[in-house]
C-alpha cells in the first residue's frame, strides 16, 4: 500500500496502520514540501511505534520525580495550607490536566505526527509555528533551570567528597565559581548526548531510572521518619484557613489559584504530548500509561517532600525543603547516594519535558536545515545564555507568576488544538495536507486568522491579573486578579470556543 493511499485512510477517519516495511524512502515517494518536511517530523512507522504502557508510565514516573516535584507542595503549605490539603489538591490538578493530555495525545497515537505537525491543522502551515515556538522558548527556561539544579548536586557531591575543596571566588559578571560552572556544563553536556543517540535514548532512559527513582524517593521518606522519630510537627500543623487560623475562611481564594498552578505545572506537556504518544504501540497504551504513570506518582512524590521537610525541623531545627540542600547536610556517602538519585531525576525529566518539544519546534521552523538533533543543540544553546542561576535569583513569586502565569499562555492553545481535533475534525486529518503549502491547512498565506484571534482572545482576559501579580502595574479591579487565579481554565475555554464560532460552517477533513 502507498503512502498516500495510507495517509487517505487517516484522513477518512481510520486509524493508520503503517506495515513494517513503509520506510523512510517509501515516504520521500511522496511529493512533500522540503520547508515542512524531514525525517523527524514525518509520521511514524510500525516498526517505530514500540513503546508499551509500561514505557509511557516510566516516561511519566521520570519526570514527575524532580526538584520543582519534591518542593511543589510547599508553596501551597506556605500559603496556609495543611500538608493533606496541599497533597489533594496536587492529585487534583495532576487528574484534571491528565484529561487534556490523553486528548492531544490521541492524536499522536492514531497519526503518528509530533506537536509541531498537529498544530498545522489548526494554526496552518506557517502560522504552527508561533505556539510552537512559544512551547517551546518555556521549556528553554526550565531545561536551563534544571540543567543548573543536576549541576549544583554535582557542585555538592565534589565538596562532599573533597571536604569543601572545590569552591572558590565567584567569576566577574557571572557570580558563580569555577567549579560550579565546570559542573554546570558538565551535566549540560551529558544532555547532548541523549539527544545525538535519540528518542529511544530516551525512552531506554526513562524506563531503566523509573524504578530507581520510586525507590529512592521511598527510601529517603524511610531516612527522614527513622531519624526525626517520625514526621514531626508539620503533619500535626492545622491549616491556616480553619476556625481562629490566620487565615480563616479564606481557602477557596487559595485553593483555585493553587489548582491552576497545579494544572500549569503540566500545561506544557499536555500540548507536546504527541511528540511521545506517536511512538505508541496503541491509544490504549498512551492512554493507561499516562493514567498510571502521571496523577498518582505525582501526588506521592509531593507528599513526599512534605513528610521529608517536615521531618528536617526535628532533625535540624528548621524546615530544609531544598533537596539539593537537605542532601548536603546528610553527611557520608548519604550525601553521594543521595545527589546521584537527584541527578537521575533531574536528567529524566530535563530531557523528556524540556529537551524534545523545543527540538522538534524549531525544527518546525525549518525543517530542511534544522533536524531534531540540530534542535536539540539550539535548545541546550539557549539554556546557557539564560543564565539559569540568575534567573532563578530573580523568578519572584514561582508559584502564582511563572506557573499560573505561562498557564495562561498555553491553555489557549490546549483548547485550540482540542476544539479543531474532536469537535471540527472528528478526530480525522488529511497527512499529506499537513506537509503541503498548498492543501487544506494553508488557509491563508499558511495562517489560520481564526486560530491566531482565538489565541488571543483567550490570553486577553488573564493578561491584566498577570501584569497586577508580576509587578508589572500597579494594582488592578478585583475581577481581573480573581479571573487570573482560573488562568489555564479561562484560556482554554475562551479560546476553543472563539475558534469553533469562527471556524463555523467549515466541514471537517
Amino acid at each position: 500500500m502507498s503512502d498516500r493511499m495510507e495517509y487517505g485512510a487517516a484522513a477518512r477517519g481510520a486509524a493508520p496502520k503503517p506495515s513494517a516495511a513503509q520506510s523512510a524512502a517509501s515516504r520521500r515517494a511522496v511529493a512533500h514540501d522540503p520547508a515542512l518536511w524531514n525525517e523527524d517530523l514525518a509520521p511514524t512507522t510500525a516498526d517505530q511505534r514500540s513503546w508499551d504502557w509500561p514505557s509511557i508510565a516510566a516516561l511519566w514516573v521520570g519526570m514527575v520525580v524532580c526538584v520543582p516535584t519534591y518542593m511543589i507542595a510547599a508553596g501551597l503549605v506556605s500559603e496556609g495550607m495543611s500538608w493533606w490539603q496541599a497533597v489533594a489538591t496536587v492529585l487534583v490538578g495532576n487528574l484534571i490536566v491528565l484529561a487534556p493530555m490523553m486528548a492531544v495525545g490521541h492524536a499522536g497515537a492514531k497519526h503518528g505526527i509530533p506537536f509541531p505537525v498537529l498544530l498545522r491543522a489548526s494554526f496552518g502551515t506557517r502560522g504552527a509555528r508561533l505556539p510552537a515556538l512559544m512551547r517551546g522558548l518555556v521549556a528553554c527556561g526550565w531545561f536551563g533551570i534544571n540543567t543548573w539544579v543536576g549541576g549544583q548536586a554535582i557542585y555538592v557531591i565534589l565538596n562532599a567528597v573533597t571536604g569543601g575543596g572545590v569552591t572558590g571566588a565567584p567569576l566577574p559578571g557571572l557570580g558563580i565559581d569555577i567549579a560550579q560552572l565546570m559542573c554546570f556544563l558538565a551535566f549540560w553536556g551529558l544532555h547532548l548526548w541523549f539527544v545525538a543517540k535519540g528518542t529511544e535514548s530516551i525512552r531506554w532512559l526513562e524506563k531503566a531510572a523509573a524504578p530507581v527513582l520510586l525507590a529512592m524517593g521511598l527510601a529517603l521518606l524511610g531516612w527522614a521518619y527513622v531519624n526525626a522519630g517520625g514526621f514531626g510537627a508539620m503533619f500535626s500543623q492545622p491549616s491556616a484557613f480553619g476556625p481562629g487560623g490566620a487565615k480563616e475562611g479564606q481557602f477557596w481564594s487559595v485553593f483555585w489559584p493553587g489548582l491552576t498552578a497545579m494544572v500549569g505545572f503540566w500545561a506544557t506537556m499536555a500540548l507536546n504530548i504527541p511528540d511521545f504518544t506517536r511512538f505508541a504501540r496503541s491509544q490504549r497504551d498512551q492512554f493507561l500509561g499516562q493514567a498510571i504513570g502521571l496523577p498518582l506518582p505525582m501526588a506521592l512524590f509531593a507528599f513526599i517532600g512534605v513528610a521529608v521537610t517536615s521531618a528536617t525541623v526535628v532533625i535540624y531545627g528548621e524546615a530544609v525543603w531544598d533537596p539539593v540542600a537537605l542532601a548536603g547536610r546528610m553527611g557520608g556517602m548519604g550525601v553521594v547516594l543521595a545527589l546521584f538519585a537527584l541527578l537521575v531525576a533531574t536528567l529524566t525529566t530535563n530531557i523528556a519535558a524540556n529537551m524534545v518539544a523545543p527540538a522538534n519546534g524549531f525544527s518546525n521552523l525549518a525543517p530542511a536545515k534544522i533536524s531534531f538533533r540540530m534542535g536539540g543543540y539550539i535548545t541546550a544553546a539557549i539554556g546557557i545564555a539564560m543564565f539559569p542561576w540568575k534567573l532563578m535569583e530573580s523568578a519572584g513569586d514561582y508559584l502564582f507568576v511563572w506557573l499560573v502565569g505561562y498557564s495562561a499562555l498555553l491553555g489557549p492553545i490546549a483548547g485550540l488544538l482540542i476544539a479543531d481535533y474532536f469537535f471540527l475534525r472528528r478526530t480525522r486529518l488529511d497527512i499529506d495536507g499537513l506537509f503541503s503549502s498548498d492543501g487544506p491547512y494553508t488557509y491563508k498565506g499558511g495562517w489560520n486568522p481564526a486560530a491566531i484571534i482565538a489565541l488571543v482572545l483567550g490570553i486577553l482576559p488573564n493578561l491584566p491579573g498577570f501584569l497586577s501579580k508580576a509587578g508589572i502595574i500597579g494594582a488592578v479591579a478585583p475581577f481581573w486578579t480573581d479571573l487570573y487565579g482560573y488562568a489555564w481554565f479561562v484560556g482554554l475555554a475562551v479560546s476553543a470556543a472563539v475558534y469553533l464560532v469562527l471556524m463555523r460552517g467549515r466541514t471537517a477533513d
